[in-house]
């Protein structure tokens, strides 16, 4: 049995050393040099029995390459990450969100740029500001201050102010959807959209145009929500930069935004959008809204739909909000969620926010080695927000995230799935027309995901369970376990096993750059994160702060 294992291992090899070799008869000295790679060994004899195995392995890849695969179609294996005593609570609908009285509307259109989403539903839906004006603010902002940030790749305006008439209309005849309708947006330039360019940020797609819309763009248009335009993401969803450029934080425009959902966290935090839709895979919602200064919610995986967005991992994308305080992305959250029949990893759960929690109820935890082991000048905001957080009338009990995993190895399960999506990219030498090509780009990870073998892809997802299943043996005794945002492996890990996790601003560090601190939660929780950070930004509103230097030289 082990010697069938590997040779799955080198029919996994094969299938990228094939490429260079198509046409060629396999030989001993291919073999020997793959099995170098491997740190193997095999006698010439052994070599002898593998050729026939491995020519008709090559063939069989060859043929498959001659089938088209459609962005959307998924492997028949659909990750599953929850533990097996894990019950996940009966979906109960929208939340009902109240619209607070008596907002008044602000004579400077900048103040009305940062406002909540219940203050903007607030005036729209008293008819205090129409939907109309309101997007137009956020139209000339983005003409004004965007050439500064480029955090937009594609602005739809067209679109935004026909969606914005027809939320004019809705509300005047009494048709109010609720506490999205006539709020505008922006979504990550993974997210289709039809009639419009989705460029996944990079040069071999930037025409490319996908008739399809993406289920949460088509669920935030349900809701009455207006799309102004799709936002930065980096080269195929790694770092920064894009085929435009490099996308700026709106504090400090010497520094990128971080990635990948770039776009989302700058636009946001400069006041271009009402709020963001942002992906995350192994931190590209939590990173940029740290560095922008900006609340960012990483869904339970499986929370909401993917269906629509540019794969880099099958089994560890996830969807989710970007937005100006927790209380925003609870709100949002609760209109993006929910099974959809086009993701075949979605679930429905339940979602009940409550601005009023008792938080002396909740149990709570805290990563202290993660603490501790911070030697960043950030360390003093990490510490004092835990102190803050205790004020809030709970008491944190130490915790510590599973350590004896082989950690090194988990990053060949994004990297072989990302692999496959862009399979073509790299088959066609598309690759080479990338912005980026140093060791460290997203050209070069493709390139080198031909080297992964399909036994040790599997090898890894088997660590990868017992993983998920030692990391549920611990967060499961607690509501909610605070820790440093950066630092240690709680993101990679949390994003491996899939659970949820939210970015609070806790205010700057020496060069007035926003800091944050991280709540992690458990699977389908993500209701007590948010009355955790909505009860912090309360009594410690960090999250009130805006930048200023985005409008350098604009003014």
């Amino acid at each position: 049995m082990k010697k069938y294992g590997w040779l799955l291992l080198f029919a996994g090899f094969l299938l990228g050393f094939g490429i260079a070799n198509t046409g060629k008869v396999i030989k001993r000295a291919d073999v020997r040099a793959a099995a170098r790679l491997f740190q193997l060994h095999f006698e010439r004899a052994e070599i002898d029995t593998m050729l026939n195995y491995l020519e008709s392995n090559r063939r069989g890849y060859e043929s498959m390459r001659g089938f088209q695969l459609k962005n959307e179609v998924e492997p028949a294996m659909v990750f599953d990450p929850f533990p097996s005593e894990l019950e996940i609570p009966s979906y109960n609908g929208l939340n009902h969100w109240e619209i607070p009285a008596h907002v008044s509307l602000p004579e400077n259109e900048e103040d009305i740029a940062f406002m909540t989403i219940p203050e903007l539903a607030a005036l729209l839906s008293s008819k205090k500001l129409s939907a109309t004006q309101l997007t137009n603010i956020y139209l000339n902002r983005i003409k004004a201050f965007d050439s500064n940030l480029l955090s937009f790749i594609t602005v739809t305006e067209e679109l935004a102010l026909s969606q914005a008439k027809k939320a004019d209309e809705e509300i005047a005849a009494g048709n109010y959807k609720g506490i999205l309708h006539g709020i505008p947006y922006g979504v990550k330039d993974l997210a289709s959209v039809p009639g419009y360019p989705t460029t996944w940020g990079a040069e071999p797609y930037k025409y490319q145009v996908i008739d399809q819309k993406a289920s949460v763009v088509q669920k935030l248009e349900d809701h009455g929500a207006v799309l102004l335009g799709k936002l930065v993401s980096g080269s195929l969803a790694r770092g920064d930069v894009w085929f435009g450029g490099k996308t700026k934080n709106p504090w400090d425009l010497n520094q990128g935004a971080t990635g990948s959902s770039a776009g989302s966290g700058s636009a946001t935090s400069a006041g271009l959008v009402a709020f963001a839709i942002g992906t995350e895979t192994l931190g590209s919602i939590i990173s940029p809204s740290t560095r922008t200064g900006v609340t960012g919610l990483r869904p339970t995986y499986g929370a909401v739909s993917k269906h629509g967005f540019m794969v880099l991992s099958w089994s560890m994308d996830k969807v989710g909000p970007i937005c100006r305080s927790a209380e925003d992305c609870a709100i949002v959250f609760d209109h993006i969620r929910g099974w959809d029949p086009t993701d075949r990893s979605s679930r429905d759960a339940s979602f009940e926010f409550n601005k009023a929690a008792d938080l002396q109820s909740l149990k709570i935890g805290y990563l202290y080695g993660q603490f501790s082991k911070d030697s960043s000048q950030n360390n003093q905001h990490n510490f004092r927000a835990l102190e803050e957080l205790k004020s809030l009338g709970i008491n944190p009990e130490i915790v510590s995230l599973p350590d004896h995993h082989p950690f090194e190895v988990f990053d060949i399960i994004l990297r072989a799935e990302s692999g496959a999506f862009f399979d073509e990219l790299v088959t066609k030498d598309s690759h080479r027309e990338m912005v980026e090509q140093h060791k460290g780009s997203r050209a070069n990870s493709l390139r080198q995901a031909r080297f992964i073998p399909a036994v040790e892809y599997l090898q890894a997802n088997r660590h990868r369970r017992q993983l998920i299943e030692a990391t549920h043996q611990v967060l499961k005794h607690f509501d909610v376990v605070i820790s440093p945002t950066f630092g240690g492996r709680q993101m990679l890990i949390t994003n491996l096993t899939g659970h949820p996790a939210l970015a609070i601003p806790n205010g700057q560090d020496a060069d007035g750059h926003p800091t944050s601190i991280t709540l992690i939660g458990n699977y389908f929780q993500e209701e007590k994160l948010l009355q955790v950070a909505n009860a912090y930004q309360q009594k410690f509103p960090y999250h009130q702060m805006r930048p200023e230097a985005y409008k350098k030289g604009l003014d």
